[in-house]
């Protein structure tokens, strides 16, 4: 499912209707590291973007911003659980994103709404008394439901923004 989305980025990228489309790539999944101190790769992030323009300023080479991708179902808990602790976790902990203030997270609804889904990770995040970690709609977008997660990160860093697309496949319900 990740791949195909992000040959659809890039095929949208090729597209003449977007004004940054010479300057983002979406690079394919890339091992990461935490912190410069890590030697050997610590997580491999799903859809690493690169901005041409951050590139040649900073020499940056590690991904500019990073999204994340999990499977999803409001009613599987198990699922919702990892949506958490393998996705939202690893930027609230540093391990993906640590410089960033923003990062981004896909879910892909095996089943359900996508409302539902959210509910489903906020039920969890209440089990664990994680409330403001909890999704809130934003609703950016007429076409995609999305929700904001706001993160604090252990000290020295600066907290996190996650922004959710919850996506629903062909036929379902958003």
């Amino acid at each position: 499912m990740t791949e195909r989305l992000r040959d659809g980025m890039r095929s949208a990228l090729k597209s003449q209707k977007y004004p940054w489309r010479k300057t983002l790539i979406v690079l394919p999944g890339t091992e990461s590291r935490s912190s410069k101190q890590v030697r050997i790769p610590d997580g491999r992030t799903d859809i690493p973007l690169m901005l041409i323009e951050v590139f040649l300023r900073t020499e940056e080479h590690d991904p500019h911003a990073i999204i994340e991708c999990k499977r999803i179902a409001a009613s599987d808990t198990d699922l919702c659980r990892q949506y958490v602790v393998e996705g939202m976790d690893r930027f609230a902990t540093g391990k993906y994103a640590i410089n960033h203030a923003i990062g981004f997270m896909v879910g892909y609804v095996l089943a359900g709404t996508a409302d539902e889904s959210a509910d489903g990770i906020n039920a969890y995040l209440s089990r664990k008394s994680r409330k403001t970690d909890s999704l809130v709609s934003a609703d950016m977008s007429v076409e995609a439901k999305s929700w904001i997660s706001r993160h604090r990160r252990p000290i020295p860093s600066k907290p996190i923004q996650l922004h959710h697309a919850l996506l629903t496949f062909a036929g379902g319900e958003n």
